[in-house]
């Protein structure tokens, strides 16, 4: 790639500098621009020489300190040029959507899935081998909370294979645990019967409404296009978790009955009724993770108000000998909230979109097509940077006028449309048309693989989402003032580059893991 000559330019002219070449945000810069003269504090005009001399340049310019770089009409001629690959041989595990049997699959599992499941495929795509992980909550309080309401409310009896209804039992059990003292001690001790499996009807609930929940998020990963190569449950996480820190006395203390850590915020891996917190749970799946596979990274995604929450699982994992390898391997990519106007919801309180319900209006909305309304959702939590919260707007998310998941989707199919009807057109082998919008699609087009590299990079698809859009505006402003096939001809130099536009954002969508309709 050009830019790579770029680089190895300048690190030849100017051994052990630190220096940056991007592409500037005004296309009036250049495709390429460095600040290697402002941190060397060389004369810029010393490396216009070298910088002009590489295959691919047409022209370098000065503006003060930096230097900006535009290529010549052969390099802005579409390529079909590999993906970099900077992640060959690495085996990395990623870990995300995590949602909780007897509980909805609410709108953060949603984002953590559309999250993972791109940052799992940018990193297929720059050569890893990636490993899907799904961690899900099967053991813990809120199962009890659930089991209470379907025995009290319920009669003891599962809703068949509704699991809605056992996400409203969980809600049901949640406000009387809250108000009721009843309720709440009958509450933790179904808790206690689950660990140990001693209750016939405790069991026979647990096991029917734990089976429903995951056949049901089993048919919410097929509409999301994720498949996990593992499956965790607390349920295994937690008697590992409670041995290793039964084995690492020196590591936890006794307080109050409970068994605390104290790293940067004091926090309880134990409590005083001998049952394992989260904390002990993540302490055990960090010891399953290296029992299944080998890897040389290990990522999580969840939310960004568990940050805190995971710097001190792993502050305490570090020292633990079974586990400090997995933890030192361990890095956390945190997302926002998804807000609408009446602002967060809660899956604890009831006031809750599902991740289902909100894919489902919005096929109502994109007139029955799931895979228009998979697309905007995506859209959506990928166009941002992934620690920041969403203000989702349904209408917008759907519009056709840009920003926006159906937009780049339909610039996709608009591409491959006229692809189709070119098929029986006869190409004229001329010159590519220097027309001024054509060459903005090839300026947008040639930065693909720069793109993906650092969303890869940096474990940001936002960057990948916003190149994308950018590319679809350039080609459907290209499309608003070109005809294409005319008397049954079309220019080879306009049918290579529609081919390299269908097949770049058919590519970069993949990478998101938006769906490519075939029509719209």
């Amino acid at each position: 790639m050009i830019k790579q000559k770029i680089e190895e330019a300048l690190r030849t002219a100017l051994p052990g500098v630190n220096f940056v070449v991007e592409r500037p945000r005004d296309m009036s810069h250049g495709d390429y621009s460095t600040n290697a003269a402002l941190v060397s504090k060389t004369d810029p005009q010393a490396l216009v020489g070298t910088l002009s001399k590489i295959e691919g340049v047409g022209k370098v310019d000065v503006a003060g300190k930096f230097i900006n770089i535009w290529l010549s009409p052969e390099a802005l001629l579409p390529k079909n040029e590999p993906l970099p690959q900077p992640n060959a041989g690495k085996t990395i595990m990623v870990e995300y959507t995590d949602p909780n049997p007897f509980k909805e699959f609410h709108i953060g599992h949603l984002m953590s899935n559309a999250i993972g499941e791109s940052v799992a495929r940018l990193l297929e795509a720059t050569g890893a081998k990636v490993l899907r992980v799904n961690y899900q909550g099967d053991v813990g309080p809120h199962v009890a909370k659930a089991i209470w309401a379907i025995i009290k409310k319920h009669g003891g009896v599962v809703s068949g294979t509704y699991a809605g209804a056992i996400g409203e039992a969980y809600v049901e059990g949640t406000k009387e645990y809250d108000k009721n003292p009843g309720a709440k001690k009958e509450i933790d001790e179904i808790n206690q019967k689950i660990y140990e499996r001693s209750d016939p009807l405790v069991n026979s609930i647990y096991d029917a409404g734990r089976s429903i929940s995951l056949l049901h998020f089993e048919d919410i990963y097929k509409i999301l296009g994720t498949t996990f190569n593992y499956y965790f449950f607390e349920s295994e996480s937690a008697p590992k978790g409670l041995a290793l820190i039964k084995a690492h006395p020196e590591v936890f203390e006794e307080s109050d009955g409970a068994t605390v850590f104290h790293g940067e915020h004091t926090r309880v891996f134990v409590t005083s009724l001998g049952l394992p917190t989260y904390e002990t749970k993540d302490l055990g799946l960090l010891q399953l993770k290296k029992e299944k596979a080998k890897f040389d990274q290990s990522i999580t995604v969840t939310a960004s108000e568990q940050s805190a929450y995971f710097k001190v699982v792993l502050a305490a994992a570090t020292r633990i000998s079974e586990v400090a390898d997995v933890a030192a391997k361990t890095s956390h990519v945190s997302h926002g909230m998804m807000r609408f106007a009446s602002g967060k919801m809660s899956s604890r309180t009831g006031n809750v979109v599902t991740g289902e319900s909100l894919i489902a209006d919005l096929t109502e909305g994109a007139r029955g097509r799931q895979d228009v309304a998979v697309g905007a959702v995506k859209y959506a939590v990928l166009k941002s940077a992934s620690h920041k919260d969403i203000i989702f707007d349904p209408e917008k998310s759907l519009s056709l006028e840009g920003d926006s998941g159906p937009y780049v989707q339909y610039a996709c199919v608009r591409a491959a449309a006229v692809l189709r009807k070119a098929a029986d057109a006869r190409e004229v082998d001329v010159a590519p048309a220097d027309k001024e919008s054509y060459t903005a699609v090839a300026r947008v087009l040639v930065h693909f693989p720069d793109i993906v590299a650092r969303a890869a990079l940096e474990l940001e698809p936002h960057y990948l989402t916003t190149y994308l859009t950018e590319l679809a505006a350039a080609f459907n402003k290209w499309y608003g003032v070109q005809q294409f096939i005319v008397d049954g001809q079309i220019l080879k130099s306009h049918a290579d580059m529609i081919r390299a536009v269908e097949r770049t954002l058919t590519a970069g969508l993949d990478i998101l893991g938006i769906p490519i309709p075939e029509e719209m």
